[in-house]
């Protein structure tokens, strides 16, 4: 692997917990060729756009290894990609997680008024009781 004429070296230093430093070296191969410009979060297979990581890591010093899975179609699979093309992916994913922020907040302002709307129309009604407030009382026990 390090013979290839093409390989490079690239060292990291890390310090470990205990305070003890390593130098961890990694070897960059060419990479087989990928169209860089493939936003990850787009299904090969099936075109959906709810493609996400399971999990990624450093596979080099330049590039990452990432296993994506579409919950659409049930892909899954794993590449090395470039750290561009990790940007864009985790700069999609942050977009969508502001979507599901806020659709999470729309939901539960719309679950609240309709739990309002229920409460008041018991009201108005008379359905509402003193009892409905009280503690819910185990088999065990009895009011004097």
């Amino acid at each position: 692997m390090a013979d290839s004429p093409e390989a490079r070296q690239h060292v990291r230093r890390v310090v470990l917990p205990s305070g003890k430093t390593i130098d961890v070296v990694y070897v960059d191969q060419p990479a087989a060729p990928f169209d860089s410009s493939r936003d990850l979060h787009h299904c090969g297979t099936c075109g959906s756009d709810l493609v996400y990581p399971i999990e990624w890591e450093e596979a080099s010093a330049t590039h990452w290894e990432v296993t994506l899975r579409c919950p659409n179609c049930e892909w899954s699979g794993t590449g090395v990609f470039d750290q561009d093309t990790v940007d864009r992916f985790d700069e999609e994913l942050d977009r969508g997680m502001v979507v599901l922020v806020s659709d999470l907040k729309r939901l539960t302002q719309e679950n609240m008024e309709v739990e309002i709307d229920r409460f008041v129309r018991a009201l108005e009604a008379d359905a509402v009781l003193p009892e409905d407030f009280e503690p819910a009382r185990g088999p065990h026990t009895r009011g004097s």
